[in-house]
């Protein structure tokens, strides 16, 4: 019995100090999602690209509405027309499903380069933010992952309102 009070006293000799510094340590907790979703600079980005790109979306629209016209009318037509004349017909949907499918793909590629390249921006003006609060804070480790948070320490608020104060 005593042997067994010695290991619990020398056990709580050794983890004092390791509690008195967890005590000392300062942690905070970014959601990046919502920096990416409800920041000023992500809205702001957001509508500069839906600007950008909405050219190519009418042009991508107008192309489908060909597409689908052509289809119905070579369903309409399939039984009256020469089978050369329907060759051609399936040839010209063929080649406009093609052009559909490239303008499709080339506007996604687009759209997510232009996307990564405001988000990057978005992160390193975020990690700006982040680096000033918690020298002004004092804060030891800011995390940006984690499966479980407290809300006493998400500092996602004070950067949200950093970020909308910036031009």
């Amino acid at each position: 019995m005593n042997a067994v009070r010695m290991c619990i006293l020398f056990a709580g000799l050794i983890m004092a100090p390791a509690l008195g510094w967890a005590a000392e340590l300062k942690i905070g907790f970014l959601d990046a999602e919502r920096v990416n979703r409800e920041s000023a600079p992500a809205i702001r980005a957001s509508k500069e690209l839906e600007r950008e790109f909405a050219p190519r979306i009418q042009e991508l629209q107008k192309m489908e509405k060909q597409l689908k016209d052509a289809q119905g009318a070579l369903e309409k037509d399939a039984l009256t027309m020469s089978e050369s004349e329907r060759g051609r017909r399936e040839q010209d949907m063929g080649r406009l499903s093609r052009e559909f499918q490239r303008a499709q793909r080339e506007y996604r590629e687009d759209l997510n380069q232009r996307r990564n390249e405001k988000l990057a921006d978005l992160f390193q003006r975020a990690n700006r933010v982040i680096q000033q609060i918690a020298e002004a804070e004092k804060f030891d480790l800011i995390l940006q992952e984690a499966v479980y948070r407290s809300p006493r320490i998400d500092i996602t608020d004070k950067v949200l309102k950093a970020l909308s104060g910036e031009k």
